[in-house]
């Protein structure tokens, strides 16, 4: 993915929270919010399958594992909870600690070769990079 392409899909984050936090506010739940958001998402996504890739493909004869079907669950915990904590905490900290998060679950990630990801070992540079990142969060949220 190139990294046009990578800083669009950042500065997508901040929005969604956002309108996450406000359409969850408005209704005062959480639950519904996101169920309004997932059957926009849905919609888009059929819409796109037909328009784009002209319509559903036949499966392929591999087997893959369960878990890489669950991706989903980790797309709801994340929209649930932004939707439940950025009106609380404020959408730049839920943001920031979620990036971070993201960062700290990518070094093990490439770390371990989880999920059939290439190994990138946790150097003493990117262990430094991590350290500052979080320091950086905890400065960017600090308040006072």
């Amino acid at each position: 993915m190139r990294l046009s392409r990578r800083l669009n899909t950042l500065r997508i984050i901040p929005i969604m929270a956002a309108l996450s936090a406000t359409l969850g506010s408005t209704y005062g739940s959480t639950a519904f919010a996101a169920s309004i958001l997932f059957w926009v998402a849905l919609l888009i996504s059929v819409a796109f399958l037909f328009a784009v890739e002209g319509g559903v493909k036949p499966f392929p004869n591999t087997s893959l594992p369960f878990y890489f079907y669950l991706g989903g669950t980790f797309v709801a915990f994340y929209v649930l909870s932004v939707t439940w904590i950025a009106p609380k905490f404020g959408v730049g900290n839920a943001v920031a600690f979620v990036l971070l998060g993201q960062l700290i679950s990518m070094a093990a990630i490439d770390q371990f070769d989880l999920f059939g990801a290439p190994t990138h070992a946790i150097t003493l540079q990117r262990t430094i990079g991590l350290i500052l990142m979080a320091i950086g969060v905890f400065l960017a949220v600090r308040r006072g």
